[in-house]
């Protein structure tokens, strides 16, 4: 059977089937660079993409500038840039260790660390996202990494959700937001990683291969450790830096359209607050170790609509949807935002309950 038949026939069966085989398998090996799309095309796309959008900005501010001045566009870019520039070290933070671990790092020390089963590797991800500095615009490369690297998809995407949700930085700045409540500190923490874990858990019993488009190795084969590095830096960046404009974009536009004042009739709403505060997180897409001091200042909602405001924004906002796309494609997108959404729901309910 030639290699092209392998991976065509690979969908008919699903993540937690293929974990239980092994990795070692043929019917789960990576696919080729360039199968499915044409080398170079992607990344070339997105080249082009930033020169528009740069060029665009330059003409129009020399030419509009005078009458460009209300007071909706003035918002709109001020939302738009403060979350390009506050998620951009981030990407690159991310990109830059994504590339190290591709080019310095051997598959041996994955194993090493990782467990082989998938229901045992899923929780051990979701803790080690209490050790990595970064946001979701970091953890959506670093997962793509681990997957080249052979980690199973439902564990990487598992660190991808709880990495950006319960690291130590967003841990902190929660506490400083909710000085004198401990409780919401571990509220967050606690609901973040049972909604991650329980993502990761079903993935690998329902997730199938053909949902999930595996990332291709971007680099020329036989090249040093080095050369390796730069290529993969550069192809993650010009690659989840488009998309990464794009969310912002779209969540600039969103912010702008939505009341105010929509939100507070439905403040007092207890299970539509918490509804509300998630649909809200999801349209700002505000960076996890931001978001902490934008729901202490929602004063007017309950506790537990703040803490959906927080569990849901690092696993499904626009921004990280539009990366996640640009990574492992729309046909998982469609199916694992939703998901997440009504997981993280669930364990926000769950822990508000509990504990706040």
């Amino acid at each position: 059977m030639s290699e092209r038949t392998t991976h065509e026939s690979a969908p008919s069966s699903s993540l937690g089937d293929s974990l239980a085989r092994g990795w070692d398998d043929r019917g789960d090996e990576l696919p080729p660079a360039d199968w499915g799309r044409r080398p170079g095309a992607r990344r070339t796309g997105t080249v082009w993409l930033f020169a528009l959008i740069i060029t665009a900005m330059a003409f129009g501010h020399a030419w509009f500038s005078d009458e460009l001045t209300g007071q909706a566009f003035l918002a709109w870019a001020t939302i738009f840039t403060a979350i390009s520039f506050q998620a951009m070290p981030f990407l690159v933070f991310g990109v830059a260790l994504s590339a190290a671990l591709v080019a310095f790092v051997p598959t041996s020390a994955y194993r090493r660390f990782i467990p082989d089963k998938a229901s045992y590797a899923v929780p051990v991800a979701g803790a080690s996202g209490a050790l990595l500095p970064g946001c979701e615009c970091a953890s959506v490369p670093i997962a793509g990494s681990l997957i080249k690297r052979g980690v199973a998809p439902a564990a990487a995407l598992t660190f991808l959700l709880a990495a950006p949700s319960i690291n130590p930085i967003v841990m902190i700045a929660t506490a400083v937001a909710f000085a004198g409540q401990p409780e919401m500190v571990l509220a967050r923490f606690t609901a973040s990683l049972l909604a991650s874990v329980v993502i990761g858990w079903i993935w690998v019993r329902f997730g199938r291969t053909d949902w999930l488009r595996l990332p291709s190795q971007s680099t020329t084969p036989g090249a040093s450790s080095w050369q390796v590095f730069r290529e993969s830096m550069l192809h993650d960046i010009m690659h989840a830096g488009g998309y990464l404009v794009v969310g912002a974009l779209a969540a600039a536009t969103l912010n702008v359209m939505v009341p105010r004042e929509w939100l507070l009739t439905v403040a007092e709403a207890p299970i539509l607050s918490v509804l509300v505060l998630a649909a809200l997180a999801i349209l700002l897409s505000i960076c996890s170790e931001a978001d902490a001091f934008v729901a202490v200042s929602l004063t007017d909602f309950s506790p537990t609509a703040k803490l959906a405001f927080m569990v849901i924004g690092p696993i499904v906002d626009l921004k990280l949807i539009a990366m996640q796309a640009g990574v492992f494609g729309w046909r998982f997108v469609v199916r694992f935002a939703p998901l997440c959404l009504v997981v993280g729901l669930l364990s926000t309910f769950l822990i508000g309950a509990l504990i706040l």
